[in-house]
Order: structure tokens, then sequence, then C-alpha cells
């Protein structure tokens, strides 16, 4: 979702809408921000790829833009940190930050609540964990429920230019961390088999921060670009809107007051020398 301090600080040409159809802004900084904040450790390697990690080693992220693959940010926590991941997410190289740093957010405060915040996994039986709890944000803000098709239940945005899939039935947890079959996957684009961006999440991912994400990507608000950036299918199906400077605003009736009160004295008329077509010359004489 768009903070305050985002729309006081535009950075970018245009504005574009509907969000999730407005990419990445290509900067890391501002989604590991939140992160940093805490103490983190930040490291990088020979790459440029960026690891930031927690004091206590159970949760890691990856900002890789010299990855292996598309997947530009990998965030993993675990029970035990020589153990395998309790739960993993995956934002691809085209993802807008703002999802991710929405993410990073609500995942650092998780973390100084501990474990049983940023450990926590759906449950179907405890209304505070219902998976349900993830979509609500869509479908408050009109996304639909898809008819539901062998295996996954789907929601798309009004336009159909972005989609929510939740796969249902078991999963294998490797093939969640390391792939797009995973639990949970968001997109946008003209389809969900060749979309603009995706995000997915393992099964145990904690509701608090799908929620978080899904809040983003809804929220009405257009996020700012620089239009030479944006990519071609932004052009065709975005809404941009130039970023103008704002106005000046209106001198108040305090304001003309104020000014009013800052100027001299006007003199007397008779003082003020004045010369007219009927003013007689002035004789040639001496100086006095």
């Amino acid at each position: 979702m768009t903070s305050d301090d985002d729309l006081r600080t535009i950075d970018g040409d245009v504005y574009v809408s509907p969000r999730y159809l407005a990419a990445t802004t290509g900067i890391g900084d501002p989604a590991l921000a939140p992160l940093l904040d805490l103490g983190w450790s930040l490291h990088y390697d020979d790459l440029g790829n960026a690891y930031v990690h927690a004091p206590d080693r159970k949760i890691r992220v990856g900002y890789l833009p010299e990855g292996e693959d598309d997947g530009l940010w990998r965030i993993n926590a675990y029970r035990d940190p020589f153990g395998p991941p309790a739960w993993g997410a995956c934002f691809n190289d085209r993802c807008p930050t703002e999802f991710v740093r929405a993410f990073t957010t609500t995942l650092a405060e998780a973390y100084t609540q501990g474990p049983d915040a940023y450990l926590v996994a759906p449950d179907s039986s405890r209304p505070d964990r219902e998976p349900f709890l993830a979509v609500a944000p869509l479908i408050k803000r009109g996304w639909q429920l898809e008819r539901p098709r062998w295996g996954a239940l789907a929601i798309q945005a009004p336009d159909g230019r972005a989609g929510l899939e939740f796969t249902t039935g078991n999963l294998d947890p490797e093939t969640e961390l390391t792939t797009r079959e995973a639990r949970w996957q968001l997109w946008a684009g003209t389809s969900i088999d060749r979309p603009a961006w995706y995000a997915t999440a393992s099964t145990d991912t904690p509701v608090a921060l799908l929620r978080a994400v899904t809040e983003s990507v809804s929220d009405p608000a257009p996020v700012p670009r620089w239009r030479k950036d944006t990519y071609s299918y932004v052009e065709g199906m975005a809404q941009l809107t130039p970023i103008l400077p704002s106005a000046p605003p209106a001198p108040t009736p305090l304001d003309v007051a104020r000014v009013a009160s800052r100027r001299p004295t006007a003199l007397p008329a008779s003082s003020v020398p004045r010369w007219t077509t009927s003013s007689r010359p002035t004789l040639p004489g001496s100086r006095r």
C-alpha cells in the first residue's frame, strides 16, 4: 500500500493505475529498509547480490539481481537456523517494489513479536489464522472468485489483468520453495501462464504477511514511475497520468493583510512632485 511518505516523496513522472501493472522500480533499498532498520546484517557476494540476515539467522532475505533465475527476491524463515525453511516467499524481477516492501515491513513487525508471529502457519480452524484473511482485501475491493478448476481456487481483479491462485491438496515442500508450484501465487498481466510479474508463497507462510501483500496489490492509489522505464505491456493496459508540479497555494486574506502591514506608509499626495503637459518649463538661471 502506498504510504504517506511515498506520496510526499514522488519518484517518477507518471502515476500508474492500477498499481499492479506498474512493474518494479529496479531498486531494492525500499524493501530492505524495514529489516535493516532493525539492525539486521547485510552482505554482498562478488556478483552484487545482497543478503540480509536476522540476528538469530532464522529469517534470511536474498535480493538477487544476478541470481540463477528470475526470482529477484527470496525470503525464507526457519525454526532451526541449520534446518530446512519453515516457509518461503519469492517475488520475481518485475514485481512492483511496493508489494515486496509491504511484505518486509510486516515481516519486520512480526520478528519483533517473536517466533509465534513470524512462524505461525495458516490454520482454517483458527479464526485469526484463517487463510481466507489473506484474500479478504481483494474481495473487499471488487476482485471476483473464478470458477474453481481442478486443484486450484482463483480470484481475479475486475479488469482480469491480475489474479491470485490458491493450490489445494498436498504439495512438495522443496518444490514450493524452488518453483512457481507453490500454495499461493499472485500475478499480473494477460494470463497466469505468461505473467508480467508473479509472486509465490509456500503453504506455511503466515497469513499476516500474505494479507500485507494483497492489501498493497489491491490498494486503489496509483504508484509513481518514470515513463521511460515502464514496460510495453503497461502502455497498453495501465492508465498513465502525468505527475504535475503542485501549484503554489493561493494567498489567504491573512497573507494579504500581513504583506500590506509591511509596506511603507504612503506620502501625502501634495508632497509627490508631478509633471504634466500643462506644467511650465523651468526657466534657465543660476543654480542656487
